[in-house]
């Protein structure tokens, strides 16, 4: 893994500092600790930071040239395909200096322009300096688990894999986007294309940009078919999800340093971990987190497996350390960020980075193969829609929501139950946001001041949710759900928080689940095969009989949850009071006061479980402290760049 930077100036004359591109490079330096360089070219300036994972040796570098020095890179990710593409590239004529797969993305570039996407197969982000046309050609991964922002007006085009360095340049004005914070409160992350930071966007996935005289062009380049299902014995298809799942983490298991895995005791981490060592024979590293908290505990299933494959297994206990992690994890994400299992996932790639380089997770299992509950409840809810008086019976059962209490333990059946019946009312997309978002609604309407709600520009909070729906091309209420999770949910929030942690800590993560290979197979597959009644995950559950033990198999979806709701009660509490409720977060304007009180108030009385959205406002304001405000983090570097 690495970080990438540039910034090409529109006016030829105009030379771009090597001083900018040094602090863009310096301040997301721990993506990339092992190497580091810079390339000028007049008007264009370059900076990559490099985690050396394959090729060591010094001709691994980058920003990278071809031959003749006309076309330079700088890439984030890893090509797994690339010793396959490499010897047609060497018959064409292209000269190799190295064993890298970036050389390899830049003499495909050279053959065929951005048509060269279709030929990667792994997680990315680039950009390709092309000398001869004075172009820009930057592109994404399939599924987003690559960041790439990027700025431009009518001077220049900046990009970086993190925000904060784009922040570095001076001629960015840093302002926080009323709209952006709007859809933040609604999902707890904030949408892509936009940011948090008013002129920042980022790239989405699947899309590459092309910038030329002044001129940038967004365009998509792949989009996931659902409209292929087949109908086949389940033998069939779990003697093909067992070929293909082991196929792809084959594939990610080539490194020229130490290599383990993210070990959690969940299907899909553990059939990793299965698949791993049915490839290989050598020692084999596993980590996993753990809390003292019996209901939130997974390592019981994590050790389970290790010991079934006999792994050298990792454990950390994780204990609330406010003073330390918060303002961490605020720095390093650069926007607002409400996903609380980002604490977890922080520690988990700081344990794992003490033994290995590169770690194997089960990350996008749920969205390939229909792990989440609410899969189950959207199933469930759509054959009741099809039910003889199914309006008066869904209106009813709305009404029972409505009055059960609003209490409730996290994941218990109170609060899914509550959740199920309030949302039979609405439609099938409206129904599905209820397991998705925070604020929306009133709710966020009881929140916010009149004054935010004016900036932000009002519309509908779920209309992203409402689009991705209804494009999904999917033919039933679970696969378009399972889209909109594609398109949202996992490369806005679960991609992004293990990108963050791992990139953190100088580890490199693949997910063999986002094969693009595999999940184009897995889209072929009927919702009804994935999930039946209540159970979820079912025909990877079957495809895995035999191979995991019965127990993993056969326990329910827990997902990383981290006891923030004990915490937020007491051992962070104070943390709570004095950041939430304080002056300074009262004057922003953002929120009426005695909303933000009652909310804490509640969940400290242990009336209502609000968790979720008091941890979604504390990083909030975590944020504005760090990249916004005059005394913050950002600022202070941003003054010391002329002195």
């Amino acid at each position: 893994m690495c970080g990438i930077a540039g910034k090409l100036y529109f006016d030829p004359r105009r030379d771009v500092a090597r001083e900018l591109l040094e602090r863009m490079h310096q301040v997301q330096a721990h993506r990339g600790p092992d190497a580091s360089g810079i390339h000028l070219d007049g008007s264009l300036g370059l900076a990559h930071s490099r985690l050396s994972i394959i090729d060591l040796s010094p001709a691994g570098h980058q920003p990278m040239p071809n031959e003749d020095g006309t076309v330079w890179i700088v890439f984030n990710g890893e090509i797994y395909n690339f010793p396959e593409l490499r010897p047609d590239l060497e018959r064409r004529g292209h000269r190799f200096r190295s064993r890298t797969d970036t050389e390899t993305i830049l003499h495909l570039y050279e053959e065929h322009g951005p048509d060269c996407l279709r030929y990667l197969r792994g997680m990315f982000a680039f950009a390709i300096w092309d000398a001869r046309q004075r172009a820009l050609f930057l592109a994404r991964d399939r599924f987003g688990a690559k960041p790439l922002y990027y700025h431009h007006d009518r001077e220049a085009f900046r990009f970086a894999s993190e925000a904060k360095a784009l922040l570095q340049d001076p001629e960015v004005e840093v302002r926080p986007d009323p709209a952006s914070l709007s859809q933040y409160l609604t999902y707890g992350c904030v949408p892509s294309p936009a940011s948090a930071f008013r002129g920042l966007q980022r790239l989405p996935p699947a899309h590459y940009l092309t910038c030329q005289d002044g001129a940038v062009r967004v365009e998509r380049y792949w989009r996931l078919q659902r409209d292929q299902q087949a109908e086949r014995p389940e033998a069939e298809w779990c003697r093909e999800i067992r070929e293909r799942l082991e196929e792809a983490v084959r594939i990610r298991l080539m490194s020229d340093v130490p290599l383990g895995a993210f070990l959690s005791g969940g299907i899909d981490s553990s059939a990793v971990v299965a698949m791993m060592r049915r490839a290989t024979t050598g020692p084999l590293k596993t980590f996993s987190i753990g809390f003292p908290e019996r209901e939130y505990d997974e390592r019981g299933y994590a050790r389970m497996v290790a010991e079934r494959f006999d792994t050298e297994h990792h454990e950390l206990e994780v204990r609330p350390d406010a003073a330390a992690i918060l303002p961490r994890l605020a720095w390093h994400h650069d926007e607002p960020f409400g996903d609380s299992s980002a604490v977890p996932t922080f520690y988990l790639a700081q344990l794992t980075r003490r033994h290995v380089t590169v770690a194997l997770t089960g990350d996008a299992g749920d969205e390939a193969f229909g792990g989440y509950q609410r899969y189950a409840a959207i199933t469930l809810g759509a054959r009741l829609d099809g039910m003889p008086g199914a309006v008066l019976l869904r209106a009813a059962a709305a009404g029972l929501g409505r009055a059960l209490p609003r209490g409730g333990r996290r994941g218990g059946l109170l609060l899914r139950g509550r959740r199920f019946l309030e949302g039979l009312g609405e439609t099938a997309e409206r129904r599905y946001a209820r397991w998705l978002c925070q604020f929306q609604g009133s709710s966020k309407r009881e929140l916010c001041t009149p004054e935010f709600l004016a900036a932000a520009g009002g519309g509908d909070d779920l209309a992203i949710l409402d689009r991705l729906w209804r494009g999904s091309g999917a033919s039933d209420a679970c696969d378009a759900a399972l889209a909109a999770d594609l398109a949202l949910y996992l490369p806005d929030d679960l991609l992004v928080k293990t990108d963050i942690a791992s990139m953190a800590h100088g580890l490199e993560v693949r997910s063999p689940f986002l094969d693009h290979e595999l999940m184009e197979f897995a889209a072929t597959i009927p919702a009804r095969q994935k999930v039946r009644g209540f159970r979820t995950k079912h025909i990877l559950r079957e495809a895995l009989r035999g191979l995991l033990p019965d127990p993993v198999l056969s326990r329910p979806k827990m997902g990383f949850g981290v006891p923030i709701d004990h915490w937020l009660r007491h051992e962070l509490k104070d943390v709570l009071q004095d950041t939430l409720l304080s002056s300074r977060a009262v004057g922003r304007g953002y929120f009426r006061p005695d909303a933000v009180r009652r909310l804490a108030e509640e969940h400290w009385a242990g009336r209502v479980n609000h968790r979720d959205r008091l941890w979604l406002l504390l990083m909030l304001e975590l944020w504005q402290r760090t990249f916004i405000d005059a005394d913050g983090e950002l600022a202070r570097q941003r003054r010391t760049i002329g002195e």
